[in-house]
């Protein structure tokens, strides 16, 4: 499945610019894992630039994302993250649940 297609499961829609730059943030982890170690000095930055912004404007972006997947079916985040969640999953690490989908 895509990512494309998770977020929207998700119930996160295109019309959130965080939808397109969590998608490329996705792909580019699914590129080189190791930006996932990295990720506020290598991974938020290369995605950022293509987008002209900050890599702090692209992390709240990112986050605003993340909640509404959390609000809209936290099940399926679960499911994804294969793991028992209490809390919503940071960005980070909601970009790694995602890369981590085949």
């Amino acid at each position: 499945m895509s990512c494309h297609d998770t977020l929207k499961r998700l119930g996160v829609t295109p019309n959130y610019i965080g939808y397109h730059q969590t998608i490329s943030a996705v792909e580019l982890a699914r590129r080189d894992p190791d930006s996932l170690f990295l990720v506020t000095k290598s991974l938020y930055p290369m995605v950022a630039k293509p987008y002209g912004t900050s890599w702090k404007t692209l992390e709240r972006n990112i986050r605003s994302v993340v909640s509404m997947a959390w609000e809209r079916n936290p099940d399926l985040v679960r499911e994804l993250a294969g793991y028992p969640m209490e809390d919503k999953p940071r960005a980070a690490q909601f970009i790694a649940i995602l890369a981590d989908q085949p």
